[in-house]
């Protein structure tokens, strides 16, 4: 089977990154985590990208694993933000250049400020988007690191 490469597969080719991609069917009735399940993943391995904004015009990227809620106050004391607060969905587009469901740290319009729930460094491997519904790329957190220059922090 012949599968279209991603922003996201391109991004890691061209600085050539170590990832293997997974490609599900989706399905808008299931949470990640039952996707991870149904994947044969651990559910602690996956990881969702979270946008905020904090202060007007300021944006962050939050990547948080798939079974876990993002803590807003942990997130804006992250960021030394007196708060943030979930980006309207409308705007996600618009702001990363991904639909929900298949935002990815990797490969963003702009580069935001990026942090990952500490559990990431805990893992040799972690899965994130790949770019689009139904896709997610497995790769080592360092590399991910590397590329976005995230910074690892207390999330949820």
């Amino acid at each position: 089977m012949r599968t279209e490469k991603t922003n996201v597969m391109r991004v890691l080719d061209s600085r050539k990154i170590d990832y293997r991609a997974h490609f599900y069917t989706p399905d808008p009735h299931l949470s990640g985590g039952e996707i991870a399940a149904l994947q044969g993943e651990d559910g602690e391995q996956v990881f969702k990208t979270l946008v905020t904004e904090g202060s007007p015009g300021k944006y962050y990227v939050f990547i948080v694993p798939v079974s876990e809620e993002l803590n807003l106050k942990k997130a804006a004391a992250a960021v030394g933000e007196k708060s943030v607060a979930m980006i309207p969905q409308k705007d996600l587009l618009r702001l990363t250049g991904y639909v929900h469901g298949g935002c990815s740290p990797v490969g963003m319009k702009k580069a935001y400020p990026t942090f990952m729930h500490r559990t990431a460094e805990d893992f040799d491997r972690v899965y994130v988007s790949g770019g689009k519904v139904g896709c997610q790329v497995e790769l080592s957190p360092a590399d991910l690191r590397g590329l976005t220059g995230l910074r690892y922090a207390d999330l949820v």
